[in-house]
């Protein structure tokens, strides 16, 4: 099945990048073009896309609340935001107003065809630094309720009763905010390969997606936040 994709972006040129990046994938098709948030509504309306990527920065209605108007309008609606901030603030906003992706415009090309082919899907995605702010923030969020002032050290029990250790080192950098190509980087392994890992991890985990994962793992103990 074709999967239909919204681009809206105010900036031409990166515009034409994603389109560009999309193409390659014989399952997406780039539908229609946006510059503004204002126009969401109307290009949803008429080519009734599976995913609709916004940039959350532009001049007369941003992402976010564009976003807010079409997921009020069409609650089954599925945005993959595209920001520059990686501030947990501009993540949470985003998420709050419907957004089921979070993107930086640093993401390299297999991450886009990964968020768009996750959140077609009913799925979820984060950029992984994106995660790996919003597991710190976690962390300093618990330390504060617990009125310590500090997060408490607890001893790291690798999951080796559900994980390989193979899968339990790919879990650790998932917490640490590494990318696909980042992780295959540090284990001499091909991209390929990882994501054969964290799709293994994410079935034994019994959860949807990479930062479903890292929080049960912090949860559980299972990997170090740096």
């Amino acid at each position: 099945m074709t999967t239909k994709i919204v681009i809206i972006d105010d900036h031409q040129l990166f515009r034409e990048g994603v389109k560009r990046i999309l193409d390659f994938e014989r399952s997406f098709e780039v539908v229609a073009e946006g510059d503004d948030g204002s126009v969401a509504l109307d290009l949803v309306e008429e080519h009734q896309p599976d995913v609709i990527i916004m940039d959350i920065n532009m001049p007369k209605i941003n992402g976010v609340e564009a976003t807010r108007q079409l997921v009020d309008k069409y609650p089954d609606t599925r945005v993959i935001i595209l920001s520059i901030h990686d501030d947990e603030n501009y993540v949470t906003h985003a998420l709050k107003s419907g957004a089921m992706g979070y993107l930086l415009k640093e993401m390299d090309a297999d991450a886009l065809i990964d968020a768009v082919k996750v959140v077609a899907d009913g799925g979820s995605y984060l950029h992984p630094k994106v995660t790996h702010n919003l597991v710190k923030e976690y962390r300093r969020l618990a330390s504060e309720e617990s009125g310590s002032g500090y997060v408490q050290q607890v001893e790291i029990r690798r999951p080796l009763h559900l994980l390989t250790r193979r899968e339990c080192e790919v879990l650790q950098m998932l917490a640490d905010g590494k990318s696909n190509r980042g992780i295959g980087e540090a284990l001499y392994i091909s991209e390929k390969t990882v994501k054969n890992h964290v799709s293994n991890i994410l079935q034994k985990m019994n959860v949807n997606d990479r930062t479903q994962a890292v929080v049960v793992a912090i949860k559980n103990g299972w990997v170090e936040v740096k």
